[in-house]
């Protein structure tokens, strides 16, 4: 290993004053112009530029409908309400992933089964699946990680096979496709996320996109405190002012000024898709010879929209752990993250049950992985900081 004063990790000033952070939003004049036209008009809350919003996002992936929300979490609860999850049913899916893919069953009185994910792909994995369907299973919920998608063919067969829904946590997904289509077309129901670090942001809001039309009712009413003014639906005698609360929705609704700020930043989608892929093959390119780091797979017949760009450790080639090598790359201002912690992990789950050991695979790829900076408003300054940064520490910490 190399003398410790040969590079200063720990002492003196970093090589970057700033700090990088994993990602950003990019929010131009245009964004700003589209809020203050909202804030001019007579619609700030629910109004027409979400059904506008709604309409542009279901044309690019795809869907026939698509239902807007507060948050890619109240999106998630929605898909949960709409598959009709309820107590005593069990619902298939990742631990690798925010705890918002799993919670979302909760919610609804289910229980989450974790299945175990592919050593490559870091998705859930098929073959994981199929021995934990049981006579309760009634749905599974899939995570497109990182924006990698998963292996659809293979997980729709499976849900057919034993008449599970499937829904598509796309929340890194927006602009990937598998095998020539769109994510957010292929899941009965698939989930897109708009919070800041995503691909396009509306501060805070989600959408579930869908083919099915029961569905898609039951989201726009879940949405709207079980709400519905349609005169068709009514189950008592009606007046011209009446509506009926049929169910216990949420008030899970997109604001109109979100929705500008989505539609806006919507425009600009290809652009953002295009710069995070520039980013990921320099780094693919740069760390290529690295023999203590593996790279992010990119898996034949798919397009991923780089939501994150993670490097796995090799650490059996490593003088260190992982989190030395975390705290150094933080040193240098290099603002570097984890995703993620297996969500059964968390000490609520433990209440719950659950136990480590549940899914071996992704347990041992959650220690060994880090998140690099990687968002399309990083300069050409930040892009070869990051790089150099990694190449230095990582160096520093390898057997030579």
């Amino acid at each position: 290993m190399k003398k410790k004063d040969e590079i200063a990790l720990y002492g003196g000033e970093p090589t970057r004053n700033s700090y990088l952070p994993y990602s950003q939003q990019w929010i131009d004049e245009d964004d700003l112009k589209a809020v203050i036209e909202i804030l001019q008009d007579d619609f700030i809350t629910t109004g027409p530029m979400i059904a506008h919003f709604e309409q542009a996002v279901a044309r690019y992936v795809g869907s026939q409908y698509a239902v807007a929300f507060s948050s890619g979490t109240a999106a998630l609860h929605a898909a949960c309400f709409a598959a009709n999850i309820n107590k005593n049913d069990e619902v298939i899916t990742t631990p690798m992933t925010f705890a918002a893919s799993s919670n979302c069953i909760l919610y609804c009185g289910g229980k989450p089964v974790f299945a175990d994910i592919d050593s490559q792909t870091y998705n859930i994995s098929p073959k994981s699946i199929y021995p934990l369907i049981t006579n309760k299973t009634k749905a599974i919920i899939t995570v497109d990680f990182t924006g990698q998608p998963v292996e659809y063919d293979e997980i729709m067969q499976l849900a057919k096979k034993h008449s599970l829904i499937v829904i598509d946590d796309a929340a890194h997904g927006l602009g990937a496709s598998y095998k020539g289509k769109r994510i957010g077309s292929i899941g009965d129901m698939t989930m897109f996320s708009f919070h800041p670090v995503k691909h396009i942001t509306t501060g805070e809001g989600g959408m579930i996109t869908t083919n099915n039309k029961d569905f898609y009712n039951k989201l726009l009413q879940f949405r709207n405190h079980g709400i519905t003014r349609d005169l068709r639906k009514m189950k008592m005698k009606h007046e011209p002012w009446y509506y009926e609360m049929q169910t216990l929705g949420y008030n899970y609704r997109m604001t109109d000024i979100q929705a500008a700020l989505g539609l806006s930043q919507f425009e600009k989608v290809n652009t953002f898709l295009l710069e995070r892929k520039k980013i990921a093959q320099k780094y693919n390119r740069a760390f290529s010879n690295m023999e203590s780091i593996i790279l992010p797979l990119q898996q034949e017949g798919c397009i991923s929209s780089w939501h994150l760009y993670i490097i796995r450790l090799k650490l059996e080639k490593l003088h260190t752990h992982r989190t030395e090598i975390y705290k150094a790359l933080q040193k240098e201002n290099i603002g570097v993250n984890v995703h993620y912690i297996p969500v059964y992990l968390h000490p609520y789950y433990q209440q719950l049950g659950y136990t480590r050991g549940l899914c071996p695979q992704a347990e041992k790829t959650y220690e060994e992985i880090l998140t690099l900076p990687l968002f399309p408003k990083m300069t050409e300054e930040d892009q070869n900081h990051v790089i150099t940064g990694v190449k230095k520490i990582i160096s520093y910490y390898s057997i030579d």
